[in-house]
């Protein structure tokens, strides 16, 4: 077996591969990569090179063994293997896995830059060339919206701090003369939070601003609505009879004035009766058409029409009552069924959700996105690199990684 490391110099075409087959090992794919993690089971970590240069981006570098292996051969990260007879890769035993704890997670955020300012028709490898001389990045995730469409902007991980922090203070950082936004992923969520928090509170204060506005209309249309109806209440007391009844009131005024709403309860002494036009005319007929001696239910009746203030608290009385009744009619409308029991029913009836559930990512991670840190992803289809996936490879490598390779 022939181990990576030699010191010759790289070409172009060489360092290409042996970036892209290293993140393919690396510490950001490989815990994730379901397709790969099942093949390297199967014979002490060796991938056959056949099996490699069908995955797409290496497709795109080259298909010649020869050039794979001697880039592998001249890499220094130590990363990989060869075999004896150059045909399998492997990633080095000397070089295990990261245990995917919260500490690991923490360091990898540390270094984690955010980067806002790339044109929406961005390609990653457009990106990659960007940073090329700006540090050594191990990884670059693409943002992107539930569409899968491009935001413009990036989460790159540095392989060390210094180096991240090296690049967060370069200043005036441009890409095709736009000016880019570069915090460090903890400040970028830091700062989102704090715009979600003030989002918020205006929206908060948004609504109850709205709020007083209706409350103020309903208010001075009711007030308008009550300078309209003064002088149409009129007011009736007495001894009256327990049986003394809304249809002797219809009786007594049904030709002289149209009645819109009288408050009263059978068994009372007064109550109210609202008029569509004045109650001063309407009581004037009536008293004219009965000699001048009104009464109810042959009992004698005080009748004074109400203004001012007293009319207005007489009449928010009456909304309310009407406003009440019309809320208890749409609670019998609602009810269907003998007793009531359709509606009853209809609301013990649950409907059970039996598709699929979707898990929506924390704001901790990325909007609408993957982070790259969060599992596995599915063994039917290759994990993304950075969030982005090209078009399938042949179909007997459909699960083949673009390593974030869609344009």
């Amino acid at each position: 077996m022939a181990e990576n490391g030699d010191s010759e110099t790289m070409s172009d075409l060489e360092r290409k591969v042996c970036q892209q087959i290293e993140y393919y090992f690396g510490d950001h794919n490989l815990p994730r990569d379901k397709f790969l993690q099942e093949k390297i089971k199967l014979d002490e970590g060796w991938i056959p090179l056949e099996i490699i240069i069908k995955f797409n981006r290496l497709n795109r570098l080259t298909k010649d063994f020869d050039t794979i292996v001697g880039a592998l051969r001249k890499s220094k990260a130590g990363l990989m293997e060869v075999s004896e007879d150059n045909t399998k890769i492997r990633r080095s035993p000397n070089k295990p896995l990261p245990e995917v704890t919260e500490q690991y997670k923490n360091a990898v955020k540390s270094r984690s830059v955010y980067i806002k300012g790339f044109p929406l028709d961005a390609s990653l490898d457009d990106i990659k060339e960007w940073l090329d001389n700006k540090g050594k990045v191990e990884n670059i995730q693409m943002r992107r919206t539930l569409q899968k469409a491009f935001k413009g902007s990036v989460f790159a991980v540095f392989d060390t701090v210094e180096s991240a922090k090296q690049f967060v203070e370069i200043p005036g950082q441009k890409y095709n003369d736009t000016e880019l936004i570069v915090l460090f992923k903890d400040d970028y969520f830091t700062k989102k939070n704090e715009e979600k928090k003030q989002n918020r509170l205006e929206a908060k204060a948004k609504a109850k601003q709205e709020k007083e506005e209706k409350q103020k209309q309903a208010e001075d249309a009711e007030m308008k609505s009550l300078e309209e109806k003064q002088g149409c209440l009129l007011k009736f007391s007495g001894d009256l009879e327990d049986q003394t009844s809304r249809e002797d009131l219809h009786a007594v005024f049904s030709d002289h004035g149209e009645i819109k709403w009288i408050d009263f309860v059978r068994g009372a002494k007064e109550g109210i009766i609202l008029f569509k036009s004045s109650a001063k005319e309407a009581l004037s007929k009536a008293q004219e058409a009965n000699d001048g001696n009104l009464q109810l239910r042959a009992k004698d009746v005080a009748w004074e029409v109400l203004e001012g203030d007293t009319a207005k608290e007489a009449l928010k009385k009456i909304m309310e009552g009407q406003q009440e009744l019309l809320n208890k009619k749409k609670g019998r409308g609602g009810r269907k069924g003998k007793g009531g029991k359709g509606a009853r029913g209809a609301q013990d009836k649950k409907v059970k959700f039996l598709g699929k559930k979707t898990k929506f990512e924390s704001d901790d991670e990325v909007e609408g996105e993957d982070d790259g840190m969060t599992g596995p992803a599915s063994p039917k289809k290759r994990p993304l690199e950075d969030t982005e996936q090209e078009e399938p490879a042949p179909k007997q490598l459909k699960t083949e990684n673009g390593a974030g390779d869609q344009e």
